[in-house]
């Protein structure tokens, strides 16, 4: 399945230590012809370089609401969780909104947006069942889990999407 050019991909980014490798996610995203939102939780903000992020995606890093006078994002088209902490899952899993992060990640099932979560979580809080349980009421919601990320869990987790946008042909 393919989506129309220029679709936005947003790149939910948490306060994990891969945060500052989060770069290699938006260059193969963008590689397959997304266009590139990274909203950061605030603890996130602190674990990667925001300048350089957008820099890259030539888009300001969102990490609070907008104010009424500020224009609004572009709406996601799908959203990769990257990586995910084990708060950031429970929460989104509860429904809680109390960040701007969870807040557009907290609408997206019910809008029918496509969302892959990369948990970054140590063995001790995976296998708590409040972080089992947050999985399964994600993957009930249709939200796509990536447990076993593999060599390349930034690919992985762009793979799992299962939606790249159209290439539109160089005009040359």
């Amino acid at each position: 399945m393919n989506a129309s050019p220029g679709q936005t991909l947003y790149v939910v980014v948490c306060a994990a230590g891969a945060a500052a490798e989060v770069g290699r996610l938006i260059d193969l995203a963008q590689d397959d012809g997304w266009v590139v939102q990274v909203v950061a939780t605030p603890s996130a903000l602190d674990f990667i370089d925001v300048a350089e992020l957008e820099r890259r995606t030539g888009r300001p890093v969102r990490s609070r609401y907008r104010k009424p006078h500020e224009p609004k994002p572009p709406r996601a088209d799908a959203m990769i969780v990257a990586p995910a902490t084990y708060n950031t899952i429970n929460k989104f899993a509860l429904g809680i909104t109390d960040t701007y992060a969870l807040g557009v990640l907290a609408e997206a099932p019910g809008l029918g947006i496509p969302v892959v979560v990369l948990p970054f979580v140590n063995s001790a809080l995976a296998g708590r069942t409040p972080f089992v349980r947050s999985v399964e009421d994600l993957r009930a919601d249709g939200v796509r889990v990536v447990l076993e990320p593999g060599d390349d869990p930034w690919a992985r987790a762009l793979a799992e999407l299962g939606v790249k946008p159209s290439r539109v042909p160089d005009q040359g």
